[in-house]
């Protein structure tokens, strides 16, 4: 692949500071690269009053949420956008990780003709259901994650997003988001990674448009990373998306690549990941 820009997409209650360490590895080994903040994320975001200084319980259950409104059909103009541009430039590359890889999916979508290759890093990639399915079923019965639902602080009805207290001190559940997303990390580690996420986070998820498409999306050469030592989205799911996307177009399967590490650990310890995306790069 001629001098791609790598597009990197974010996960949930995340924005582009968290790709930063993958960036800067990517960048020391000569590649174009930028990473974006969905709508509502990063310098759009609206973070609530009640979230910053001392925090106030209450305002927080009240305050109406920036991400109001926003949902999947934004998230791919926004990366759409962002594609057209850096394809002046040559061929792009689309990464991401985790809720990210519903952004990728809907973009190869909608967008086909604007990715060369699709890049999905533990990462959901619904063909036969909906994600809410899929979070629900057998391959996901070993997630961690239904041990950290103490962080919503906000009824999502009341305020129109799902708010997370990722400013925590509770040490319970500090070390329950640790063994879920960062097992293989520092406490310092997770908390400064904490520090950068966003509070709101969308409700809006259109099911039809971040399902793969053989037509569209399904024509688009992809590659799976799969994090195998990863508690918040299982390796069991990880290989069900995998399957099933290959059964959805045989000509076309996954490439897939493996890193054992946590669901985090892939961006804090970024090196393995930059090393496995400067091969697909440079193949």
């Amino acid at each position: 692949m001629s001098d791609p820009t790598v597009v990197l997409v974010h996960g949930m209650g995340c924005n582009a500071a968290s790709w930063t360490p993958v960036v800067r590895e990517l960048a020391l080994r000569g590649h174009r690269v930028l990473a974006v903040d969905l709508p509502g994320h990063g310098f759009s975001a609206r973070v609530p009053r009640g979230y910053l200084g001392p925090q106030d319980p209450a305002a927080l259950a009240a305050e109406p949420s920036g991400m109001q409104g926003i949902g999947t059909a934004d998230d791919v103009a926004a990366v759409v956008d962002v594609l057209r541009r850096a394809r002046e430039h040559g061929p792009t590359v689309l990464v991401g990780v985790s809720r990210g890889g519903l952004t990728l999916t809907a973009v190869g979508n909608a967008a086909p003709d604007l990715v060369d290759r699709l890049v999905y890093v533990s990462a959901h990639c619904p063909v036969q259901a909906g994600p809410a399915e899929y979070d629900a079923s057998p391959e996901n019965a070993e997630s961690l994650l239904g041990s950290v639902t103490g962080l919503i602080c906000a009824d999502p009805a009341a305020v129109g997003g799902l708010r997370l207290n990722w400013r925590t001190a509770d040490p319970a559940m500090l070390d329950a988001l640790q063994a879920a997303l960062l097992a293989d990390g520092t406490r310092d580690e997770l908390l400064a990674y904490l520090h950068t996420q966003d509070p709101d986070e969308t409700l809006l998820i259109d099911e039809d448009r971040v399902r793969a498409d053989a037509a569209t999306w399904g024509r688009i050469p992809r590659s799976y990373v799969r994090l195998t030592a990863d508690r918040a989205l299982p390796p069991a799911l990880q290989d069900r998306y995998i399957a099933e996307a290959d059964a959805l177009t045989p000509d076309n399967p996954f490439d897939v690549h493996e890193i054992a590490t946590s669901h985090l650990g892939v961006q804090v310890h970024p090196e393995p990941l930059a090393d496995v995306l400067h091969t697909i790069l440079t193949r």
